[in-house]
């Protein structure tokens, strides 16, 4: 590990640098992907709100929280090189507090889990093993992008998505839930492979076999066009064929949307990264909560 700065003194980190490692930014994609589960379960909150209220708690600050911080500390050697201002190469995170924060924060998310009952729970525990296979060797799924951003996907997604339903039906959800939760979950991994291109020099210099380093960027930017549209195209198909015609429609012209800007994006996938995730990455979340309201109807 880097030595840290020597005006940083090693007694515990602030309030804020905790919070710098926990990253709220990212907080959002899990929270919204809660809400959509909710939504698509179509049952009254009454008597409910405050599984709502720990099922938001549990998807952004604590689980994402936590596999924030483990990633952190997994990769402060290359954080030291690569971004020395972070929390823990920087010393405002000092010593082995990284390491005590993600398993505080693991612990926690469990136990919060607890009450949202049988299947919340198990939810939250794949999402803490997927956390932790994500980053802790000898796994570190983050060293291959098939690999890697299927896990991001599946807990920035699917399992938050789950875990609404389950939040509002007590039970396991409806299985057309369960498959649109899905099919959104594996189009994210489109979502992460976007972002996997600002970092190219980087993970080739630090053995990272992303999609852009595996594939190239030509190739890599078509094949997350594709892996974001088929399974929305999908879903399309599906609300079609249960007779959500109009939100189907809905989401259709979302897609349409996201073809458009698509088509900028590949010239320059690392370029327009920030700009598609303005653009392009909104459109598709916008039918994620469509898809959520047609299948609230179906229920």
């Amino acid at each position: 590990m880097s030595q840290l700065p020597p005006s940083v003194s090693v007694s515990a980190p602030s309030p804020g640098a905790v919070l710098q490692l926990l990253k709220p930014v990212t907080w959002f994609p899990p929270m919204w992907a809660l809400a959509c589960g909710v939504v698509s379960a179509g049952a009254s909150m009454q008597g409910r709100w405050h599984l709502l209220i720990f099922g938001i708690a549990l998807a952004g600050p604590l689980v994402c929280g936590t596999s924030q911080a483990v990633n952190d500390w997994f990769d402060r050697h290359v954080d030291a090189i690569n971004e020395p201002d972070r929390p823990i190469p920087s010393g405002r995170v000092p010593g082995r507090w990284g390491l005590w924060i993600a398993i505080v924060w693991t612990v926690l998310s469990l136990a919060v889990a607890t009450v949202l009952g049988p299947w919340g729970f198990a939810a939250a525990v794949v999402a803490m093993i997927l956390a932790w296979l994500y980053s802790a060797p000898p796994v570190r799924l983050k060293q291959n992008g098939w690999w890697g951003n299927s896990a991001v996907a599946a807990c920035y997604e699917g399992l938050p998505w789950f875990t609404g339903a389950v939040i509002m039906t007590g039970a396991l959800p409806d299985a057309r839930i369960i498959v649109i939760a899905v099919l959104y979950s594996v189009g994210a991994h489109g979502i992460m492979t976007v972002n996997d291109f600002k970092a190219i020099e980087g993970d080739r210099r630090m053995g990272v076999d992303s999609l852009p380093v595996q594939l190239g960027s030509d190739m890599a930017a078509l094949l997350a066009c594709w892996i974001m549209a088929l399974p929305q195209i999908v879903v399309v198909a599906l609300l079609l064929h249960w007779g959500a015609t109009g939100y189907a429609l809905a989401v259709a012209l979302l897609v349409i949307a996201q073809l458009i800007v698509m088509r900028r994006w590949v010239d320059r996938p690392r370029e327009l990264g920030p700009w598609y995730n303005l653009t392009g990455i909104n459109f598709y979340v916008i039918g994620m909560m469509v898809s959520a309201v047609a299948l609230a109807g179906l229920q």
